[in-house]
């Protein structure tokens, strides 16, 4: 029988999951039946059979399942509701409580490995205010701005964070392009930050892996460390901000993606290791997700988007970048690009049905 892959689309401990079985892996021959059980479905036509099992702390409900048919190009599609522990309440930490005051940190370029800052000890870890926030001042005082002259830089023993960056005294440390104040790796040459005063590096999260200094550096993949990255932060802004539509603005202040944050709670379930898997709708493949057995589940983010390269929705990108409702997220151009490849990788592996929501584009990027 040959094996098939699926994958399972749910928001946590809610109903109505869709389950996907691949047409070019489905069965040879109609009529089907399909078995669904609290612990995986099972497929037979003739005399062959197709089963999935669901990880363990995943189970269905046999009885509300709905919505069984074959779609043209996608495969098999069926909806149930889903049972799952909730997950833990640190599941989506914030990236700035990583860093913790008293203790000693290495800074690694994330692309290659090369250490930035070595054996750094922080007295202070603290929040930056939101970009806008000296036009709040002038909104809310009724005399001149007490801070108009006041710049929010770091001593030696300080780390401030922003939403997509965070600040470190440039100590002894010396990344700086002689060209202009962009922040290059050494080794690989990667955007690593910007200088932002003669003593000030604003790295980007995106850019930038930090870790206790008695920890060994372990490399992680680029494309799963900037979906993550992305992920955690749209998850932080919406919470503290209640905000769910994003520009991705490049160093370069061009807008190259509109974000729109459907749902944070989802779980991908994806069987793994078939043969199905070079061919047809593989969600990540090998060089975006981890691989954790024969059952793969990840925690993951949906969302939706516009690419806006090439003028593409230059309308729609002026009137979010007007919206007071949409928050601005800027990272290195390159690394926007590369966001935006991931983006499109992701959606042509979804079913057709699938990859779009009206005029916006799909995607799920796991955490």
């Amino acid at each position: 029988a040959r094996a098939w892959r699926e994958l399972l689309l749910a928001p946590f401990s809610q109903v109505n999951p869709l389950l996907c079985v691949p047409s070019q892996a489905a069965l040879p021959s109609w009529p089907a039946v399909v078995s669904v059980a609290a612990d995986g479905v099972e497929v037979r036509s003739g005399g062959s059979r197709e089963a999935a099992a669901l990880p363990a702390g995943v189970r269905l409900a046999p009885s509300s399942c709905r919505g069984l048919g074959c779609l043209p190009g996608d495969g098999l599609h069926l909806r149930m509701s889903l049972r799952r522990p909730p997950p833990a309440a640190d599941l989506f930490s914030a990236l700035r409580e990583s860093l913790k005051p008293q203790k000693n940190y290495d800074f690694y370029c994330q692309s290659c490995g090369d250490i930035i800052v070595k054996d750094r000890k922080f007295l202070r870890v603290l929040p930056l205010p939101s970009e806008n926030w000296s036009a709040l001042v002038e909104e809310w005082c009724c005399h001149p701005n007490p801070f108009a002259r006041s710049t929010l830089h770091p001593q030696h023993d300080d780390c401030f964070f922003g939403d997509t960056f965070f600040l470190l005294n440039s100590g002894n440390e010396s990344h700086k392009s002689k060209e202009n104040t962009r922040v290059i790796c050494e080794r690989c040459k990667t955007m690593l930050g910007e200088k932002v005063s003669s003593d000030t590096i604003k790295y980007y999260i995106t850019q930038v892996i930090f870790q206790p200094s008695e920890e060994s550096f372990s490399p992680t993949p680029r494309s799963q460390f900037l979906q993550s990255m992305i992920a955690q932060c749209l998850m932080e802004l919406s919470s503290a901000k209640s905000t769910f539509r994003f520009t991705i603005t490049g160093d370069n202040e061009k807008v190259y993606i509109l974000i729109w944050l459907l749902n944070s709670d989802t779980l991908l379930v994806e069987s793994l290791g078939s043969s199905f898997s070079n061919n047809g709708f593989t969600q990540f493949g090998d060089i975006f997700m981890p691989s954790s057995g024969p059952v793969g589940t990840w925690n993951a983010v949906k969302v939706l988007y516009q690419p806006c390269i090439k003028s593409r929705n230059k309308e729609l990108a002026d009137a979010w970048e007007n919206d007071i409702g949409v928050h601005p997220l800027k990272f290195p151009s390159e690394t926007c690009l590369e966001l935006l490849l991931i983006l499109g990788l992701n959606t042509n592996a979804l079913p057709p049905s699938l990859q779009r929501m009206n005029s916006f584009q799909v995607r799920n990027s796991f955490v």
